[in-house]
């Protein structure tokens, strides 16, 4: 029975390459997205990764807090209908007291899960290709030849 090689891992790296660059063609060539990337923000977003990252990433964390505002405003307006206008000031006020704090958390929160985020792709990134970076076949004779002559010279220690 012939045995199956299991997928080489540098193989399958290869093809998830190739398949996200794929998606990432598809999207960058979409009307939405070049119109955006030629407008004064999109060249700044594209010249500064981290900040994109971290707008990013407040956008998407400040959602939920943001909508749970805009709930309150709407059911406190819904009460301002039925006549506590001063209840409505007072709920809003304090809302939105809470959204600013909620939100300039967050704002350091993504500042600081962007840093991470940037510091482990640099990381990941250096590591990846160490280890799956080819070598030359020299560089492995060489540290063959180096470990034989180490092993010579302690057998002669070992001899005299």
């Amino acid at each position: 029975m012939a045995k199956e090689e299991p997928p080489s891992v540098s193989r399958d790296l290869q093809e998830l390459q190739r398949k996200l660059g794929l998606l990432l063609e598809s999207f960058l060539n979409n009307s939405k997205v070049v119109a955006f990337m030629k407008s004064p923000v999109g060249r700044f977003l594209d010249r500064h990764p981290f900040v994109t990252l971290t707008v990013l990433m407040f956008v998407t964390m400040s959602a939920i807090p943001v909508g749970f505002f805009l709930l309150i405003v709407v059911l406190t307006s819904l009460g301002a209908l039925m006549g506590a206008i001063l209840l409505e000031g007072l709920v809003i006020s304090v809302c939105g007291l809470s959204l600013l704090c909620v939100l300039c958390g967050l704002g350091f929160l993504s500042l600081a899960l962007s840093g991470i985020a940037m510091m482990s792709y640099v990381v990941v990134s250096c590591l990846m290709s160490y280890w799956f970076s080819p070598r030359p076949l020299t560089q492995q004779n060489a540290n063959v030849d180096c470990q034989l002559a180490m092993k010579f010279t302690e057998s002669e220690r070992l001899i005299f």
